[in-house]
């Protein structure tokens, strides 16, 4: 089972907007930082935007201002929400936890978003 459960992603056009989610259990929620990483054919994995346990938020630059990461603390998910989309923006999403009051290091399968203009 994949401690990590991605949701969302997709087709979307320029200035649009998409959501994805990313469920883990109880015990990854609460101890770990959790977020968002993206990886786009030829580039290195980028940070999109993280939620530390201590509930610091860090975002990358080139989503800052466009991109909010926030929790659902009773279901244990963690929210992307993307808009005002760029064509540059199309890439594969992973979610993650990272270590926070624990030891953590997950990585979920990865979702697409491909964004036309």
């Amino acid at each position: 089972q994949e401690q990590l459960q991605e949701s969302g992603g997709g087709p979307a056009q320029a200035g649009g907007s998409l959501n994805l989610s990313c469920a883990a259990d109880k015990y990854i929620h609460r101890n770990c930082g959790t977020g968002w990483f993206r990886m786009s054919f030829g580039e290195e994995r980028e940070l999109v935007a993280t939620i530390g346990s201590d509930g610091v938020i860090k975002y990358g630059e080139s989503v800052k201002g466009r991109f909010i990461i926030s929790q659902d603390n009773a279901n244990y998910i963690t929210h992307l929400k993307m808009n005002s989309l760029k064509t540059e923006d199309s890439a594969t999403y992973y979610c993650r936890a990272y270590s926070g009051v624990v030891l953590c290091d997950y990585w979920g399968q990865g979702t697409h978003v491909f964004v036309s203009s």
